[in-house]
């Protein structure tokens, strides 16, 4: 039998299968802690958001608006917050920008006294917000290129596990402490992350990568694909940000529920949202399709969604945000592979800035239509809107489904 010959890999391969930062397990350890961080202080108060500002008076329409600052705020702010990151390729100052700004915004929501605090210190979560590329840039650093998906799947991972843990936390802390318990537990996990952001490693000479480019913005919009994928995303969006990020929680409260029991009902949301994600990439899709996947969870959040809105218990409320959150599980990792697949590398972060900062408008245009129409004919009728967000993406999803045949977008 002939000896195998091995081929000698070139340099660009041999680079391939080194990380960019040569990063020890203790390395890797403190970008996960500091990432968890981030997450919790970012969502610590978010189910207690709308009781919180229903508590001290404010209407619907008032509080939509505040809830929507969050995504109108990173529609002006990612793609420019990502742009400046690769000129400078440095990642590690946008992390600590993150930690900041997170902990400003929660210290924003404990002044008394007008509205407007509570609209700067969501606007400002809107800043951290978009610092979250960085980190994803960063993290990927410490991963060959080979290895790219298990690093996005591992900060997928860390990402609604501190969401989760700030969430949980959110409830317990009001119920016990109060509200302010709440924001002020935001601003220690910030200042904590902050501190330890500075051991997290990043040469000084920073991390490159195929950036951003406003030379390539025009071609990357003028994408069809991209054009469809992130019009289902803002539509997703828009029923995510009615839903457990925006109006769910006061829906809780009105059929008698505490702070405290507001963390079942993120937990009943959180756990199988996330699950959803590592369901659809391995069984679901490829066993239907990614068309009827994306179809299936429209239909079915656009149900679950309105089903909210004749919850007459707590036990009842649990169960749609069991079924409601698997179904957004289920297209949004979808939509954010599609959104990407098209384009060649040198590409791909100009055509995730522009998807990241479009599907910002849903995170604003959801909460802030559904506060106006929630004031104007009750509170019900913003999950019927919603409802209709996702029935608007079935038909989007079965014109182009259509108009396409059965491939993917």
């Amino acid at each position: 039998m002939p000896k195998e010959v091995k081929v000698p890999l070139s340099a660009e391969e041999q680079a391939g299968e080194r990380p960019l930062i040569a990063a020890t397990r203790a390395d890797h350890a403190v970008f996960v802690v500091v990432t968890l961080l981030y997450w919790s202080t970012l969502y610590v108060y978010v189910p207690i958001l709308s009781p919180f500002m229903k508590s001290g008076g404010y209407a619907d329409d008032l509080i939509g608006i505040v809830l929507g600052s969050y995504g109108f705020v990173q529609m002006l702010v990612r793609f420019p917050l990502g742009l400046q990151s690769d000129k400078l390729h440095k990642r590690k100052p946008f992390l600590m920008l993150g930690m900041i700004t997170g902990a400003i915004s929660c210290l924003l929501f404990m002044v008394p006294g007008s509205w407007l605090w509570p609209l700067a210190g969501r606007m400002m979560s809107g800043v951290c917000a978009s610092a979250w590329v960085a980190f994803t840039v960063l993290y990927a650093a410490y991963f060959a290129a080979s290895d790219a998906t298990k690093a996005m799947s591992n900060i997928s991972v860390l990402t609604v596990a501190g969401q989760l843990i700030g969430m949980i936390l959110s409830g317990w802390l009001s119920d016990a402490y109060g509200w302010n318990a709440a924001f002020g537990a935001g601003i220690v996990l910030g200042a904590a992350g902050l501190a330890l952001a500075f051991a997290v490693k990043e040469p000084r000479e920073g991390v490159a990568r195929a950036p951003i480019s406003l030379r390539h913005l025009r071609e990357v919009v003028s994408t069809p694909s991209l054009r469809q994928v992130s019009t289902l995303s803002i539509l997703a969006h828009s029923v995510l940000f009615i839903t457990m990020f925006g109006f769910t929680p006061l829906k809780a409260t009105s059929l008698g529920a505490s702070a405290g029991q507001l963390t079942l009902i993120v937990v009943a949301f959180m756990v199988p949202h996330g699950l959803a994600s590592l369901v659809t990439a391995r069984w679901l899709v490829p066993r239907f399709g990614t068309w009827n996947v994306i179809g299936a969870a429209y239909l079915f959040s656009g149900l679950f969604t309105v089903a909210i809105a004749f919850s007459p218990n707590l036990g009842l409320l649990a169960l749609t945000q069991a079924l409601n959150g698997f179904a957004q599980g289920m297209h949004l990792p979808i939509l954010l592979g599609l959104a990407i697949r098209p384009f060649a590398s040198a590409k791909r972060a100009t055509a995730m800035g522009f998807y990241q900062a479009v599907y910002s408008v849903g995170m604003f245009a959801g909460p802030f239509l559904a506060g106006f129409v929630n004031d104007r004919f009750g509170r019900d009728y913003g999950f019927w809107l919603g409802g209709a967000f996702a029935a608007a993406a079935l038909a989007l999803t079965l014109y182009w489904k259509r108009s396409t045949g059965s491939a993917p977008i």
